[in-house]
């Protein structure tokens, strides 16, 4: 499959993306096959409606079959409600114009639904992580993917704090995976740790990906945006690898702000697709690069009530603490999945653990309706949202405070960083 992309300094439209679409389905040997369409949960960023509708109308009609499913990862499934609003589709759409295209959510948690295709072996492994991990790794992934001629990833490319850049075959592996892979994908990325490998193009982590989504048979072709707030401004579509890397190149010019110097005080603002910390800590991931040593951020978040509607009483057990502070001492915590361990010392960054004693780089704060109780629990600070005045910390940056309105797709770095994240 060629490449074929749209791009603009100024928004691309809708009328844009359907002759992209018209394009890519006149050459590409949709007709007569069964399409599988892997599309991203309401936690990510993008024009999901206009997507959802140039699949149905451009590759619908050529088709044997075209369905959705929604790539949850180890989010909570969506409801009809839900699906509906996300897929800009009323419910008599969804059973009349559009009722042949099946919508589904991903059951990662569920054996009966995912299949093994693959195994990665202990010396590859040992390989890639250069030797911080040495295992095998069984390959499950849901078995719907089996029913299909052809897969089609569609969602955005961003910096992200595990793969690097998020999007192309990510949808796949940990989208639509199970917990093993995901697991071991996430704790690789906290080995390395977030500030080494956010922004990053090729990364351990991606490479793995890819190994894993070459296990499949099928052609996996990916139609990758770039948004930036609203606006698309480049649409990629492509073999999967390809469409990714050329969307990750125009995310890397729009989505990283390069700062002279880190911030005393780094107040996050929590967009509300973030319904609870497993996805709001983005907030954390994409700012603790310019969080100067012994500062504070805050994560403010004041619609958030849950620490992780999946994995919440796991994190009440274990808490939020620094990568060491759990690979020092792995048999305290056998059992414990490693994807929640991940997201642990994501959202707790940078610090050591020597001696029976942590020091965390920097204090992280959550603003929320999660209670001060909750939050001391869990090793994180408390700050009361309701006496938060934003006001306070806008234009403060010659001061050491920094103020980003929507936090969790932008990344801040600084022009010369620290050896930590270099």
């Amino acid at each position: 499959m060629a490449l074929n992309s749209v791009t603009g300094k100024s928004a691309v439209s809708p009328a844009e993306v359907s002759m992209l679409f018209a394009r890519v389905a006149a050459g590409n040997g949709y007709a007569g096959k069964k399409v599988l369409a892997i599309f991203p949960d309401h936690t990510r960023s993008g024009p999901v409606p206009i997507m959802f509708r140039a699949f149905c109308d451009h590759i619908g009609p050529q088709a044997a079959r075209l369905d959705f499913l929604i790539a949850l990862g180890t989010h909570p499934a969506m409801s009809d409600a839900m699906i509906e609003d996300h897929f800009g589709i009323t419910a008599a759409e969804r059973t009349g114009k559009y009722g042949k295209h099946r919508i589904f959510n991903h059951a990662w948690d569920s054996p009966s639904e995912n299949s093994q295709i693959g195994l990665l072996r202990k010396g590859e492994i040992e390989r890639i992580s250069q030797g911080l991990m040495s295992e095998e790794v069984p390959i499950r992934i849901n078995k719907k993917v089996l029913e299909y001629d052809i897969l089609a990833v569609c969602g955005p490319v961003f910096p992200h704090e595990v793969v690097g850049f998020s999007g192309g075959n990510k949808y796949l592996f940990p989208g639509i995976a199970e917990s093993e892979i995901i697991n071991f994908f996430h704790w690789l990325g906290a080995l390395i740790t977030n500030p080494k490998i956010i922004g990053t193009k090729n990364t351990p982590v991606r490479e793995v990906v890819d190994l894993c989504a070459a296990m499949l048979k099928q052609p996996i072709h990916a139609f990758c945006y770039v948004v930036n707030k609203s606006d698309i401004h480049g649409l990629f579509a492509g073999e999967s690898r390809e469409a990714w890397s050329a969307a990750a190149d125009l995310s890397s010019t729009l989505h990283i702000r390069y700062l002279d110097k880190p911030f005393n005080t780094v107040l996050s603002c929590a967009p509300k697709m973030y319904d609870d910390l497993w996805t709001a800590g983005k907030c954390m991931y994409k700012l603790e690069p310019v969080v100067a040593d012994n500062g504070t951020l805050i994560i403010y978040a004041p619609h958030v009530e849950e620490i992780s509607y999946t994995h919440g009483k796991v994190l009440d057990a274990i808490g939020y603490h620094t990568r060491d502070y759990f690979a020092k001492q792995m048999d305290l915590f056998a059992g414990v999945p490693r994807g929640v361990m991940a997201h642990a010392t994501h959202v707790r960054g940078i610090g050591t653990f020597e001696n029976g004693i942590e020091k965390p780089r920097i204090t992280v704060v959550l603003s929320s309706k999660v209670p001060e109780e909750r939050c001391k629990r869990i090793h994180l600070g408390y700050l009361d949202p309701a006496s938060v005045r934003v006001s306070d910390y806008i234009n403060k940056e010659d001061q050491g405070v920094l103020y980003v309105e929507k936090a969790g797709e932008t990344l801040y770095k600084l022009k010369n960083p620290p050896e930590w994240q270099a």
